[in-house]
């Protein structure tokens, strides 16, 4: 069994967990996930089975899409509504408030991650380190927020919804934080859903009782699991005669000048051998006019 399936994470699960229910399910221990989702969270989590776990990283690095509730008027130190209080506002803002700074957080910007997160520092991670009550220093890191769009917000109970549309590394609850510091009634978020990473959209995910039932009925490769060339299915494609497919699946780097469809200065391809099977990424060295493996899926 190889390929990639969308799991719609339940809440209250780590995506550790999900990977730890579908190798019961599935019976097969070579699994893996792209992009950690909190335990709070929901939504698409894409997930990695047999060979196709060697993409796991070099997944292609486009954006993400959320839907996320928010608060208005406290914070706490998880930066979401799990968390202990730190701090109560008493000013009211209006959804005109909101809207008026909202582009001020779009674009390239820097954001701290949160102590409460997966980040390690000197082979720590940060919420190993927070649960002990040691706070670390943190370096900003530049994500792009491509867009943020108030969906609702209600003036009496301070609270509403956003969607963010954002580069992989972004944590929305970062972002809900600096937006409510900003306002200077802090925020927090209440909950988070994500509805587009890494191919899949959330209708194209399965929740784990949809995979027990298709994996009971034997039809979960027919009807879950997509190829792993799926992913990559953005990146421009070489097709190999017989000779360069046997030297390339060898590992043997192969001369940009006998290889059709090289794109000027486009430096990653999907590979595929003479008889259209696809064989895996691969990099284009112009400097040494080498076509070189990057991972062989077979």
């Amino acid at each position: 069994m190889n390929g990639i399936i969308g799991v719609n994470k339940p809440q209250g699960f780590t995506s550790f967990d999900v990977i730890a229910k579908l190798r019961g399910i599935l019976k097969i221990k070579r699994i893996g996930h792209g992009g950690t989702l909190d335990p709070m969270a929901t939504g698409v989590l894409p997930v990695f089975i047999g060979n196709a776990t060697k993409a796991c990283d070099i997944i292609p690095d486009t954006s993400k899409a959320y839907c996320a509730g928010f608060r208005l008027g406290i914070s706490t130190d998880t930066l979401d509504i799990t968390g202990k209080i730190t701090a109560e506002y008493s000013l009211k803002v209006t959804k005109k408030d909101i809207l008026d700074i909202i582009p001020q957080f779009t674009g390239n910007i820097k954001q701290i991650p949160p102590m409460y997160s997966a980040v390690k520092i000197g082979g720590q991670k940060l919420c190993d380190l927070a649960r002990k009550g040691i706070e670390t220093k943190r370096s900003e890191r530049e994500i792009t927020v491509e867009s943020i769009k108030l969906e609702s917000f209600d003036e009496d109970s301070q609270s509403g919804v956003i969607s963010v549309i954002c580069s992989k590394g972004t944590y929305i609850r970062s972002l809900i934080d600096d937006i409510g510091n900003s306002l200077g009634c802090g925020g927090v978020m209440t909950s988070l859903v994500r509805t587009w990473s890494g191919g899949f959209s959330l209708s194209d995910c399965f929740t784990l009782e949809e995979i027990q039932e298709l994996a009971d009925s034997g039809n979960i490769e027919n009807t879950a699991i997509i190829s792993v060339e799926c992913i990559f299915s953005g990146l421009p494609k070489l097709r190999l005669n017989e000779v360069q497919t046997r030297m390339y699946r060898n590992g043997v780097k192969l001369d940009l000048k006998r290889i059709n469809n090289i794109l000027p200065d486009v430096c990653e391809y999907s590979v595929y051998g003479f008889n259209n099977e696809f064989i895996g990424i691969a990099g284009a060295d112009f400097e040494n006019a080498e076509l070189r493996v990057v991972k062989n899926f077979i």
